[in-house]
């Protein structure tokens, strides 16, 4: 057996199966990582979103070394400068000019956001939340109720009350489902799980103004798409409005975990003593790993690069899309991008794999791409020249024999 297999094994005797795992991966540098038989791989998965300054970057690296070796944990019973600094940095970088809280996880930063919106309700009795069909706002008993696809729901009944679901991208749709109970409307402005679709900027300011008219919250779920990830900090500044809190997790501390929300001026007194807590949130481990990633970010000009890399990469696939008549479109936002198919993409992402790229799945027909916001050109190139050659293995002879159809009616 290979070390690949042999820690499969190991892992399948003793681990939940809540993944599907396929190979072993030991180390990580930049946008390249190896698996426990040697075999390099480049990852435009990127942990999901997670490592977008690329893995092992040595700026991370050593503010995480040397903040392990003065105090990395003491709880919110006391201060720590690392997590003032960074909900300083952050609130300056989206200027709703409000307060943060730190917890451990995306799913952690979305119920918070659902508990701060509750509460600032609660004296009104509103407590409903309208959130979106083919969204995903995580894991937990509260996120997956707000989470607007159902296998997600299923076997966990009952699911706690108080969501309600409209139609992404249609504003009217939302409209009808405000009544007096409703206190916010939820959504992730670039839908990731549901298969990397963006808002549209008419939604968004309609959204915005929908909630002014009505006193409702307008909160962002930015879990996947903040932190550079789609050519802007934080995927709502491109739309020419603010919500009214949003939250952050996986690239926030490249990979420490970490989440957090990021409330304006209006919601930043709602949580008081008690009310709300996380025993790891904001510890000056995790801290001092985000701190050092919005350091790299600046520094190295990722944003902007996120937007050129973006762009370069939905070109190279639009002319693949125009090549295959399976591949159907391609969406997203800077390096969050999607590869639409007209058929399950399990497939292609496994044979991708297998030459040497990582990609996965966004829903069932919709092939994501996450690199991280570094990824150089001639990485992106060798991308791409997996992807055609593994796009020509699987439909390069549907391709040829289509072609071969079309020819006799063009030369007749």
């Amino acid at each position: 057996m290979s070390k690949n297999e042999d820690i499969a094994a190991l892992f399948n005797q003793y681990v939940m199966h809540t993944y599907s795992p396929s190979v072993t991966l030991v180390r990580g540098q930049g946008c390249k990582v190896w698996d426990a038989d040697g075999m390099v791989y480049l990852d435009f998965t990127a942990g999901i979103a997670v490592q977008n300054v690329g893995h092992a970057h040595p700026r991370v690296v050593q503010a995480v070394s040397d903040q392990m070796t003065t105090l990395n944990h003491c709880s919110n019973l006391y201060y720590t400068a690392n997590q003032a600094l960074l909900a300083q940095r952050l609130v300056h970088l989206s200027t709703l000019e409000g307060k943060c809280f730190f917890c451990n996880s995306g799913a952690e930063a979305n119920e918070a956001l659902i508990k701060l919106a509750r509460l600032w309700g609660h004296e009104e009795g509103r407590y409903e939340i309208i959130a979106m069909r083919n969204s995903f706002h995580g894991r937990t008993l509260a996120t997956a109720a707000a989470t607007g696809q159902s296998k997600i729901q299923q076997g966990f009944d009952p699911m706690p009350v108080g969501f309600t679901f409209a139609e992404f991208n249609d504003l009217e749709s939302v409209r009808k489902l405000v009544n007096e109970r409703t206190v916010a409307v939820m959504l992730e402005p670039v839908q990731g799980e549901g298969g990397l679709l963006p808002a549209t900027t008419e939604f968004m300011q309609g959204l915005r103004a929908l909630c002014d008219e009505k006193n409702l919250l307008l909160l962002c779920d930015e879990v996947q798409s903040g932190m550079g990830r789609t050519g802007h900090w934080f995927a709502w500044q491109q739309y020419g409005v603010r919500p009214d809190a949003f939250s952050l997790a996986k690239a926030l501390a490249s990979g420490v975990p970490m989440g957090a929300i990021v409330a304006s001026a209006k919601l930043a007194d709602v949580f008081q003593p008690g009310r709300h807590a996380s025993t790891f949130g904001g510890n000056p481990l995790a801290c001092a790993a985000a701190l050092a990633t919005i350091d790299v970010i600046e520094s190295e000009k990722l944003v902007e690069r996120a937007q050129e890399a973006g762009q370069q990469l939905r070109e190279s696939l639009m002319a693949f899309v125009e090549k295959y008549d399976q591949l159907l479109d391609v969406r997203g936002a800077g390096l969050m991008v999607g590869l639409v198919l007209d058929k399950p993409a399990k497939d292609l992402v496994t044979k991708c794999r297998e030459m040497g790229l990582l990609c996965c799945m966004a829903g069932e027909k919709v092939v994501r791409f996450l690199p991280p916001l570094n990824v150089r050109d001639d990485e992106l190139e060798e991308a791409l020249d997996i992807l055609d050659d593994a796009l020509d293995m699987l439909y390069g002879e549907e391709a040829e024999e289509a072609e071969a159809e079309e020819t006799p009616e063009a030369e007749a």
